[in-house]
């Protein structure tokens, strides 16, 4: 990894996301302790002409966070401002990861509603790119902001929420950091509640033919299919009046830990080593996966560890077509000479009022693709996309897509809304990039 130096003499390196499949070298790199120092840095980046991105963990799969010019990593600013338990809010600074916030709620007796399976990520960059988890009711992390703070293009501190500057709350919720940078976040909280797990493997063919079935039975339903199989494994999450009974010690590891990291890990080595032998892998991993039930507190439930590392393509469509959509991801997939070491995972989640959220004005449901890192995606990534996009898909902000403004203006009715608020923050594109310009257009 190359080096840039900094105008005061320190040297900058090149940056590089979690999958490893964007790298970037920004001129220099700033980790501001206060508003304050980011609201100087954002001035000074302006004055010499740079541009400037804030970057969380590097979660996305896209080029969103990749700058040349300043790079601010917003992890200084971290940790819980305030809880207002009448209000049901909490305040957290931008560069807080999701495990921690979690983990400080659960001590205050106080949780989020929902939340994606991923934890690692700060919550301004979860937010900003549109991540969810899956819910009949409940939605994406960003539907859960009640206000936001927010540093513009001329380093001002905007506060934003339904009543102040509402147009600006409107779209910065899921902003992809093209409005400024977000230094904190008021989400809703309630009371911390138990959630039953039912973990079950399922035929494809009656996964796909029941799924309106299980989705309006459940509160949060998801299943992941296994290529080159009929197998699928489905995840039924529903509260309950608890207690808390974790999975055992054992059976935990052998499920989260064995055959979801440690021989996932391995098997898909082999797989990228020796593509011929994935379809026999596939049938032997799914059926691998056994029935469990288990009941816990929400992130322990929501969320799991991933140390596998992949590349992913999430495309979200209409809640009626994807069942059709995924059967014709499967067709696609058997008449190819595709191997496909990982599982395809689907969610749903309920219509949002969030300019440029994927689930904007509709009931959505989420077809996940990933490829094990370090192997061949395009023709698969490709292929899929075909199938999404002749569905009205909304590609995820932060995973791999090759859409554009032409393409976006057309499936988002809000588009032109979020292009001109962001014309008017941000005219000089301080906090431009070219993924920006690529999807939100010049």
């Amino acid at each position: 990894m190359g080096t840039a130096t900094a105008r005061n003499g320190s040297t900058a390196t090149a940056w590089r996301n979690w999958a490893g499949n964007v790298t970037a070298t920004p001129t220099r790199v700033v980790t501001p302790a206060s508003v304050g120092e980011l609201q100087e840095a954002v001035r000074r980046a302006a004055e010499d002409g740079l541009r400037v991105k804030a970057v969380g963990t590097g979660h996305s799969f896209t080029a969103a966070a990749a700058t040349d010019g300043v790079l601010v990593r917003p992890q200084a600013l971290a940790g819980i401002r305030s809880i207002d338990r009448a209000a049901g809010t909490v305040t957290v600074a931008a560069g807080t990861a999701l495990k921690d916030l979690n983990r400080a709620l659960a001590a205050e007796g106080l949780s989020l509603t929902n939340m994606g399976d991923i934890m690692e990520q700060t919550v301004s960059g979860a937010t900003s790119t549109g991540t969810h988890g899956t819910g009949r009711d409940s939605a994406s992390i960003a539907a859960q902001i009640r206000s936001l703070e927010l540093v513009t293009a001329d380093g001002e501190l905007l506060v934003c929420s339904e009543k102040e500057n509402p147009e600006v709350f409107a779209a910065a919720r899921v902003g992809i950091g093209a409005l400024g940078i977000v230094t904190a976040i008021t989400f809703a909280v309630e009371p911390l509640f138990f959630l039953t797990a039912r973990e079950e493997p399922m035929g494809f063919d009656r996964v796909t033919a029941e799924f309106e079935e299980h989705f309006a039975e459940n509160e949060h339903f998801e299943f992941y299919w296994f290529p080159h199989t009929g197998n699928c494994n489905t995840k039924r999450n529903n509260r309950s009046q608890g207690p808390a009974a974790p999975p055992g010690p054992v059976s935990g590891w052998i499920e989260d830990e064995l055959l979801s990291n440690g021989l996932f890990q391995a098997v898909n080595t082999l797989g990228r080593a020796v593509p011929a032998t994935i379809p026999s892998i596939a049938r032997v991993a799914s059926r691998a996966l056994s029935a469990r039930t288990y009941t816990d507190i929400p992130y322990k439930v929501f969320t799991s560890p991933r140390r596998v590392r992949f590349v992913e393509m999430e495309y979200a469509l209409p809640r009626e077509a994807v069942v059709e959509a995924l059967r014709e991801l499967r067709a696609m997939v058997d008449r190819s000479r595709l191997r496909i070491s990982f599982p395809v995972e689907v969610r749903t989640a309920p219509a949002d009022d969030i300019a440029l959220s994927t689930a904007s004005g509709r009931d959505t449901a989420y077809i996940a693709v990933h490829m094990y890192r370090g192997t061949p995606y395009q023709a698969y990534f490709t292929a899929a996309e075909h199938i999404f996009t002749a569905h009205g898909g909304r590609p995820h902000w932060g995973k791999v897509h090759t859409r554009d403004a032409e393409y976006f203006s057309r499936i988002y009715p809000r588009f032109g809304e979020f292009t001109a608020l962001r014309d008017r923050l941000d005219p000089d594109r301080v906090f431009g990039n070219d993924y920006l310009r690529r999807v939100l257009g010049a």
